[in-house]
């Protein structure tokens, strides 16, 4: 019997420390994928309201746009990008 104790003593302290471990939570900022969605390139409009909505951080990596061809309409006013 004092040995089925111990090992839920032991279970018990070992559940009571791993709890103490979690929920710390970061302040860090949600990560910005490094290429472009399929649904930016989809209109002149959406490529203007993702570019738009991208982060103003010179810190974070490059997107990759080797393969970029840009959307382009013939009858669509240029849309202004606005910080």
């Amino acid at each position: 019997m004092s040995h089925a104790l111990s090992i839920l003593a032991a279970f018990g302290a070992a559940t009571l420390l791993l709890a103490g471990c979690g929920g710390g939570g970061d302040d860090l900022a949600p990560a910005v994928p490094d290429t472009l969605p399929a649904s930016a390139t989809a209109s002149p409009e959406a490529f203007t309201q993702y570019a738009a909505m991208l982060p103003a951080d010179d810190r974070g990596e490059p997107l990759k746009v080797d393969a970029l061809v840009p959307p382009t309409s013939e009858t669509a006013e240029p849309a202004p990008v606005v910080r």
